[in-house]
């Protein structure tokens, strides 16, 4: 079997995988129950099945143009992604939306109450 074959066959794989992921996240986003598990749901499997899916791709395409835009991609993605879930977090904290008997330590609630003081 050649190398070219071997790449195409893990391209694939990791495709199928990180579709898997992808999934998985969307699942979690449609039935997990408050703010923060949909939030976690949202960034975690996505961002990994979004890598997994650009190494495929970059497995597959094998030219160096497109392997330095996935590169630029993931940067962005790991850059973008955890920022976004800490603003919608707080975000949804602040407006009350959150279940606060789901939460088992409530840090951010006591830095709210010191600066309302």
């Amino acid at each position: 079997m050649s190398w070219t074959a071997l790449l195409d066959i893990a391209g694939a794989l990791s495709l199928l995988l990180g579709a898997l992921l992808a999934f998985i996240g969307a699942v979690g986003l449609v039935r997990l129950p408050d703010l923060f598990a949909r939030m976690h749901s949202a960034t975690k499997p996505q961002t990994l099945g979004l890598l997994l899916i650009l190494l495929g791709l970059a497995l597959t395409v094998r030219t160096w143009g497109a392997v330095a835009t996935l590169l630029i991609v993931i940067g962005a993605q790991g850059l973008t992604a955890p920022v976004a879930a800490h603003m919608l977090g707080r975000a949804g904290y602040r407006s009350g939306t959150t279940e606060d008997d789901l939460l088992h330590i409530d840090e951010l609630g006591e830095a709210y109450r010191r600066m309302q003081r």
